[in-house]
């Protein structure tokens, strides 16, 4: 009988790289939540539901347009550049973006063109930060335990999406800066954590072209179908599926709950998502994990729209809930098929095409999400897209046959990396 891969904690540099994403994960959260309610707060003095949900788009808009403009270069970043290099800096410019608020809120001064700008600063850092962060990860671990590393690192993104928004939205109802000021404090601390984890094996690229070394990222996801059959799901899925992104407009206009009922509303998610990665920590997905994963996808769709159609606060937040559950098993299963199927000189690259199709789910999805809204209102739009997420979940189960294949983690032979690259 194999003996059990040991924990990933019993590896000094994945404490503070978990460590760190937990305190970066808090701090964006809670400013998103913030801005978002400001954003919508600010145009609400002067229109309606549905041109005020419409400034929400442009917010999401302005997150992704820089993941969508620098993916290609980011990837390659993330795999010539030292990969903590990348990750510090990041957190400085986060970091600074929140001062910058907190400078704006202390004089009165914030603006909707303000928060698209700053908006549009955090999506640049978050392009790069992204594929580094994930891309570092298993460098921290042995391969044999990858997908328990990927659990619990899920763990900390979740938490940190719990208490992220809820507190974003009590600091906000005491103070409009406050919120930021904290953000900018955590951003700090995810600097000093990340300044702790000691060199790691550096990637050993084919000499190319940086051009010909970016496309190799695209083309890698285009001929290997299995990641990107996880990685499109993802963001079609999601993408018609964003029903966080009108999380302002229930809680000002239909359910009536105000910035502290937002908090409660941004935070159920990650409560559902936070007790499904806690039981895939301790008892990771083994077998058919492509036929658990597209249920998954289908239950999100279906929680979707059962929010959508909610005006009671409690059914609201189990409908949230469950959502959030459904979400993390799939994100659970696409995350480790998409590592473990990709060697280590190209997972920088690799993830910044993933990182564009998720933040294409997320940015964009509140993008489509604002945009439908101001023309068919809120409530069609979110259960149009839960009903949408199911039709892509069915639709991708036929045209990507590997996902419903995929019976284990287990990678091909050439992918699996020499535990000595590790440190415990």
């Amino acid at each position: 009988m194999a003996a059990k891969p040991p924990h990933p904690f019993t590896f000094r540099d994945y404490r503070f790289y978990w460590t760190a994403r937990l305190s970066a994960t808090v701090a964006q959260t809670s400013m998103v939540v913030v801005i978002g309610w400001q954003v919508y707060d600010i145009a609400r003095e002067t229109m309606g539901p549905r041109d005020a949900a419409f400034q929400l788009g442009l917010i999401g808009l302005c997150q992704f347009l820089p993941l969508a403009l620098l993916t290609l270069v980011v990837g390659w970043v993330a795999d010539r550049v030292d990969r903590r290099f990348i990750v510090r800096v990041t957190a400085l410019l986060e970091a600074f973006c929140a001062l910058a608020l907190t400078a704006m809120a202390f004089r009165h001064t914030t603006t909707l063109p303000a928060l698209f700008a700053v908006a549009g600063l955090l999506g640049v850092a978050r392009a790069f930060a992204n594929p580094a962060m994930g891309a570092l990860a298993p460098n921290l671990v042995p391969t044999e335990v990858l997908p328990q590393a990927i659990a619990v690192s899920s763990v900390s993104w979740q938490t940190g999406a719990i208490f992220g928004p809820a507190i974003g939205g009590y600091l906000y109802a005491a103070d409009t800066l406050v919120p930021y000021a904290f953000a900018a404090f955590l951003f700090f601390v995810t600097f000093a954590m990340l300044m702790l984890i000691r060199p790691v094996p550096r990637t050993v690229i084919a000499k190319a072209s940086p051009v010909r070394q970016m496309i190799d990222g695209l083309r890698y996801v285009r001929q290997n179908r299995m990641v990107l059959g996880a990685i499109s799901l993802d963001l079609f899925a999601v993408l018609l599926g964003g029903a966080t992104a009108m999380l302002p407009v229930y809680a000002r206009d239909i359910l009536h709950v105000g910035a502290s009922g937002l908090g409660h509303l941004r935070a159920a998610p990650a409560i559902g998502s936070t007790l499904t990665a806690i039981f895939l920590g301790f008892r990771p997905l083994r077998n058919h994990v492509g036929v658990k994963m597209l249920a998954a996808v289908c239950v999100f769709g279906a929680a979707t729209v059962v929010f959508g159609v909610s005006t009671w606060l409690p059914l609201s937040l189990v409908a949230l809930a469950i959502l959030g559950s459904a979400d993390m098993i799939s994100v659970f299963v696409r995350s480790s098929l998409i590592q473990l199927y990709t060697p280590n000189e190209m997972r920088g690259r690799v993830g910044a095409v993933s990182s564009l199709f998720i933040s294409g789910s997320n940015e964009l999805g509140e993008a489509e999400s604002g945009f439908f809204a101001a023309l068919i209102g809120p409530v069609a739009a979110v259960v149009a897209g839960g009903i949408g997420a199911i039709g892509v979940t069915l639709l991708w189960a036929r045209i990507f046959p590997e996902l419903r294949r995929a019976r284990t983690f287990a990678p091909p032979a050439h992918l699996v990396q020499p535990a000595e690259e590790t440190r415990p």
